[in-house]
C-alpha cells in the first residue's frame, strides 16, 4: 500500500504534505469524490504522528456547535466505516463520561447539553448514583453530577488511517512514505513545487495537514499556521482477573485524568499541567504519579492497579484549542486542515469530506470559516472549547 520512494513523482494534482489519519481520510474522500493525480508525503510511517495512539476516543460532546456537527457526522462515518471505505476499526460505543465536581462544571455542561441535544447528540446529564452505576470504579464522593452521551466511545486510529490509505491506493493515490518535504516554492499568490528528500514535484494544490510539523510546512509557503507540539502521554495495567467491567470513556473533567477499557486491562491517561512545548515523545513513567493522586479519590481501585507500559505522542496546540481549517488568503492553492488540539481523530472523516469540498469549490456540510487560521492575527471570532481533555 505505501512504499518508501527513491524518487516522488514530478507533477501532481494535490500533494497531500502528512500521512496521518486527516491525510489519509482526505486523500480517501477526494479519490472517491474522482480526483486524480494525488501524492500523500509522509516524513515516516503512516499514521505515527499524533495518529499513533493506540485507541483514540469519538465523541460528540462538546461546547462549540462547529465541534458537535464535526463530531456528530464523523461517529455516523466511523460506525459505516466497515462499508465506506472497507475496513474494521474496533469502534467500541461506550459512552463518554465526564465527571463533575462543582456547581459551575455542572451548569455549563447542562448549557451544552442543550445544544449538543438541539443537533441530534443524545446526550443528558446524570447524578453521582448512576455515574457509579455506568463506571463501577468510581468514588461518588464530592461528584456533583456527570454527563454522559451513549453514542460515544473509542476506536483504533492505526485501523482507521491503514482503511482510508488502502482505499485510497487501490483508487489510484500514490503514498509517499519516509518522505520528508523539505521547501515550498511560490510564485504570486501560489505554491508552484514542493521539494522533498526524495525529489521535487510541480503542484497543483498543497493540503498541509502535518498536524505538530504544520507551523514547519506553513512557514515554508509563507502563511501562519499557530500550531505547538504538546507531549500527552498514556499507560496500560496488566491484564486484570476478574475482567474489568465494559466501562464507559470515563473523564474527571477538573483533572483530564481519564481512563476506559484496553484488551484485557484499563488504558489510563492525564494531561500534565506543566509539559513545557516540544516534540520529544519520550514515555516517562513518573507522570503516572500524578494520575495515582487524581484516581485516589475518584477511582480508588485505580491507584494500585499494576501498569505494564505506556505510550508518549503530540497533541497539536492551539491557541483556542480549536482547528484551523480553511484555504489560505495568500495562497490560493494551499489549505490545511491541522491544529485540533487532540480532537483530530474523532472528527477525521468529517474534515475529510470538507477537505474534498473546499478543494473541489463546493459547498461543504458544516461552514469551517469561523476555523481560518486568519482569525488569530485578526484578534477576532476566537471561539474558546471548554470540552478540552
Amino acid at each position: 500500500m505505501s512504499s518508501t520512494f527513491r524518487t516522488v513523482p514530478a507533477t501532481a494534482d494535490v500533494v497531500i504534505v502528512g500521512g496521518g489519519v486527516m491525510g489519509a481520510s482526505i486523500a480517501f474522500h477526494l479519490a472517491e469524490a474522482g480526483v486524480r493525480d494525488i501524492v500523500v508525503v509522509e516524513r515516516g510511517d503512516l499514521g505515527r504522528g499524533s495518529s499513533g495512539k493506540p485507541i483514540g476516543g469519538v465523541r460528540a460532546q462538546f461546547s462549540d456547535p462547529l465541534n458537535i456537527e464535526l463530531g456528530h457526522r464523523s461517529l455516523r462515518a466511523y460506525r459505516d466505516f466497515p462499508d465506506r471505505p472497507g475496513a474494521h476499526i474496533h469502534l467500541d460505543t461506550v459512552g463518554y463520561l465526564f465527571l463533575l465536581t462543582s456547581p459551575e462544571q455542572a451548569d455549563a455542561f447542562e448549557g451544552s447539553v442543550r445544544l449538543q441535544n438541539s443537533l441530534g447528540v443524545p446526550s443528558r446529564m446524570i447524578g453521582p448514583a448512576e455515574a457509579q452505576r455506568l463506571c463501577p470504579y468510581l468514588s461518588t464522593d464530592g461528584l456533583v453530577a456527570a454527563a454522559h452521551s451513549p453514542s460515544d466511545g473509542h476506536a483504533r486510529p492505526a485501523l482507521v488511517v491503514h482503511g482510508y490509505a488502502r482505499a485510497a491506493a487501490r483508487a489510484g493515490v500514490t503514498i509517499a512514505t519516509h518522505t520528508t518535504v523539505t521547501g515550498l516554492d511560490t510564485t504570486g499568490d501560489r505554491v508552484t513545487t514542493v521539494h522533498t528528500d526524495h525529489g521535487s514535484l510541480t503542484c497543483g494544490t498543497v493540503i498541509c495537514v502535518a498536524g505538530a510539523w504544520s507551523e514547519r510546512i506553513g512557514t515554508m509557503a509563507g502563511v501562519h499556521l499557530p500550531v505547538r507540539p504538546v507531549r500527552r502521554q498514556l499507560a496500560f495495567t496488566a491484564p486484570l482477573t476478574p475482567a474489568a467491567p465494559r466501562i464507559p470513556f470515563t473523564i474527571d473533567f477538573a483533572s483530564s485524568a481519564y481512563f476506559h477499557n484496553s484488551d484485557d486491562g484499563l488504558l489510563f491517561g492525564l494531561a500534565d499541567p506543566d509539559q513545557p512545548d516540544g516534540f520529544d515523545t519520550t514515555w516517562t513513567p513518573e507522570w503516572l504519579d500524578l494520575f495515582r493522586g487524581v484516581v485516589a479519590h475518584r477511582a480508588p481501585a485505580l491507584a494500585g492497579m499494576e501498569t505494564v507500559g505506556g505510550w508518549a505522542g503530540l497533541y497539536e496546540v492551539t491557541p483556542d484549542h480549536n482547528a484551523l481549517i480553511g484555504r489560505s488568503g495568500e495562497l490560493a492553492n494551499f489549505l490545511y486542515a491541522t491544529g485540533f488540539s487532540g480532537h483530530g481523530f474523532l472528527q477525521a472523516p468529517a474534515v475529510g469530506e470538507i477537505m474534498r469540498d473546499l478543494y473541489l469549490d463546493r459547498t461543504p456540510c458544516v461552514d469551517v470559516t469561523p476555523l481560518s487560521a486568519d482569525r488569530f492575527r485578526a484578534g477576532a471570532g476566537i471561539r474558546p472549547e471548554a470540552h478540552v481533555v
